[in-house]
């Protein structure tokens, strides 16, 4: 598979219907969000749902959570040692050996980079793809519940114990946008070919597909386009952030407060992407699942 040939820009639009897109441990779990009251979604949490969709699609994985390991590991380190060993035999391997094999044989690896900091080494790996914080275009609405269970989790002697009792968070209605770019020169040191991008942008597709938890049910959050533009250059013949900044959206007339997707019109700015067509960038419209 050839390395990647053409810089790539995306963005994801994603819907959440009654559900917590991304808890804050440090603010009991609620949504996170701004100062401004516009809900977010970290990095971090998007690229543990791309990897988690990468694993299911068959790919190679170096971050798996606990739940989904599915070699026997339950830390990165034994994963590392698995395959460059420790001692003489891991010292047998350069750090360039080592950066090398890890991206051939780890696609998230490969795509998102990583710092191997296991055994006295220190291997920093820059990957290609890059993504932002995500975004709510409107300010949020936050719920909170209480909920109960019908049983003790310890014995009392018969009394209900305060575990029965909890909270739970969840955003009411939001669309949210995910912000995103692929790199030429990071993906030439790390391997990253046309078809790594084309199973990033299918992760991206089926984004929430086996991510269900009582925080997020089935069907209450879910991608509704992406916008995949691809550049004719290795460099890009448009800045990311003026593609990034193409959307756009507003709610229609007479919806002030939106609760449902076609409430508002999202699309990009034909007339400014009818410009950067004739410098030779292309957006392709995805549907999601």
């Amino acid at each position: 598979m050839s390395l990647l040939s053409k810089k790539i820009d995306f963005m994801v639009v994603l819907e959440v219907k009654g559900a917590n897109p991304n808890g804050d441990p440090l603010n009991g779990n609620m949504p996170r969000e701004d100062y401004n009251g516009y809900g977010e979604i970290s990095d971090v949490c998007i690229k543990r749902k791309i990897r988690n969709r990468l694993q299911d699609n068959g790919k190679e994985i170096f971050v798996k959570s606990n739940d989904r390991s599915d070699d026997g590991f339950l830390s990165l380190q034994k994963r590392y040692e698995n395959v460059f060993g420790t001692g003489k035999e891991e010292k047998k391997f350069t750090d360039k050996d080592i950066s090398k094999m890890a991206c051939e044989k780890w696609m998230d690896v490969r795509s998102f980079g990583q710092v191997m900091t296991f055994n006295s080494r220190s291997i920093g790996i820059r990957g290609p793809v890059s993504i932002s914080l995500a975004k709510s275009i409107d300010p949020i609405d936050i719920r909170s519940i209480q909920i109960t269970r019908s049983t003790n989790g310890q014995e009392t002697d018969g009394k209900k114990a305060s575990d029965t009792m909890g909270t739970k968070h969840f955003v009411e209605y939001g669309v949210y946008i995910i912000k995103g770019s692929i790199n030429t020169f990071f993906a030439e040191k790390t391997g990253f070919s046309d078809g790594d991008a084309e199973d990033i942008k299918e992760a991206l597709r089926t984004l929430f597909v086996n991510d269900v938890s009582s925080a997020r049910p089935d069907g209450s959050m879910v991608v509704k386009n992406i916008y995949w533009v691809t550049h004719k250059s290795k460099t890009g013949d448009v800045s990311s952030s003026k593609i990034h900044d193409l959307i756009e959206f507003s709610l229609k007339d007479g919806i002030d407060i939106p609760h449902k997707f076609d409430d508002y019109m999202i699309g990009l700015n034909e007339k400014t992407m009818k410009e950067y067509r004739e410098k030779g960038v292309n957006a392709e419209i995805i549907e999601g699942i």
